[in-house]
């Protein structure tokens, strides 16, 4: 079967999911079993993993001793995004490509079932690495992974009224988030890869990465927990 034929998902898999504070050994094994298994059905993957819990303390430690740009955070950012990559790229050794690719060009004439993919400039989150990655394959839905359940309409932890998201236009979704990138912001899908998603189409699930089952479920069509974002027209 070549890749023209293979549905190629594109995962932005978050940091804090392989990094909440020290490794987690045993997601990153049922990460693996479950690529596996898609990869065991013909599925193709271009997976981009986040800095996690190691981008946040190297971040804070350069900002207690020395004075920081967002240039600077952001590129240690990136070092930590591909730090984390290759880890998952090793685990899934068997599976995976043997480099982690750093920019969409670098993709002509890889033709493995899995790549783990990094990131080469600031100025955004590992969201818009997978929007670039998933704009290069010609993937029109990318699966957000990360330790919430659903985008919500205010941050829940800092509003109890907050209310879960399961179906948004990017328009929409676009409103409830700062308009401009900064390297300490939370948003579940940052606000410059959101701009780029609605430019091409993309649609995006944000999952709770946590729940394995259920990110299977949402991959196989069927009845899942969490929120789409997606072009108006979509359906």
């Amino acid at each position: 079967m070549n890749n023209e034929q293979q549905e190629t998902i594109v995962i932005s898999l978050g940091g804090s999911l392989v990094v909440p504070e020290e490794v987690d050994t045993e997601f990153l094994r049922l990460f693996r079993e479950m690529i596996a298994r898609f990869v065991a059905e013909g599925k193709r993957f271009m997976i981009v993993v986040g800095g996690g819990r190691t981008c946040r303390k190297y971040q804070n430690v350069a900002k207690e001793l020395t004075e920081t740009t967002k240039e600077d955070l952001d590129w240690i950012g990136i070092y930590a995004l591909r730090l984390n990559s290759k880890l998952l790229q090793t685990v899934c050794k068997e599976l995976a490509y043997g480099e982690v690719v750093n920019r969409p060009e670098e993709l002509d004439g890889i033709d493995a079932k899995v790549i783990m993919g990094g990131a080469y400039a600031p100025g955004s989150s590992s969201d818009l690495d997978a929007v670039e990655f998933a704009e290069k394959l010609h993937a029109m839905k990318i699966v957000n992974l990360s330790n919430i359940d659903f985008a919500y309409d205010k941050d829940p932890k800092q509003h109890g009224d907050a209310k879960p998201i399961k179906d948004i236009t990017w328009g929409e979704y676009r409103k409830l988030i700062p308009m401009e990138w900064d390297p300490g912001l939370h948003a579940p899908f940052d606000p410059v890869a959101s701009a780029r998603a609605e430019a091409i189409g993309i649609e995006v699930a944000i999952l709770n990465g946590k729940n394995i089952e259920n990110v299977e479920k949402y991959l196989r069509g069927e009845e899942f927990v969490g929120t789409v974002i997606h072009s108006p027209y979509a359906i």
